[in-house]
């Protein structure tokens, strides 16, 4: 009888062990999720600047490179969770796109597209995220002329 009193004893250790470790497990796999979330969120804002600004070196610096920049940028992130919050355009939070036209240092025309795109809540991450971040890009692109 005092063998299985020893085994049972063993099983116990094994789960006094999982509780104690379960919530670094469950804080691993938080900072992993939420990693991938802004990782994400980082090549997207990326790419959409990018896009914006190949299209407003093809426009003819007229006041549609706003407008054809914030569809462009539109087209690039609406796979992000929050898309369904751009309906506002993109002048507003969570997606700001601003485009521009101006010389660059070696007198060339240049044009320039920033997004600023804040992410969704996640859970934050104490001392690393605070749980929404807001991710800023700039795309610059020379002119050339026809």
């Amino acid at each position: 009888m005092r063998p299985e009193a020893g085994v049972a004893r063993r099983r116990g250790h094994a789960v006094v062990e999982l509780s104690l470790l379960m919530p670094w497990v469950f804080f691993l796999f938080v900072g992993a999720l939420d990693f991938g979330f802004y990782s994400y969120a980082l090549i997207a804002t990326e790419n959409a600047a990018h896009a914006g600004a190949l299209y407003t070196a093809q426009c003819s610096g007229t006041a549609d490179d706003q407008s054809g920049a914030c569809e462009r940028v539109l087209a690039e992130m609406s796979r992000l969770p929050n898309a369904s919050d751009f309906a506002s355009g993109c002048s507003s939070d969570p997606l700001r796109v601003t485009a521009e036209r101006f010389i660059d240092g070696e007198g060339y025309e240049s044009s320039r597209v920033r997004v600023s795109y804040q992410t969704v809540q996640l859970i934050p991450i104490p001392g690393l995220v605070s749980g929404r971040l807001t991710i800023t890009r700039t795309a610059e692109v020379r002119v050339f002329g026809d």
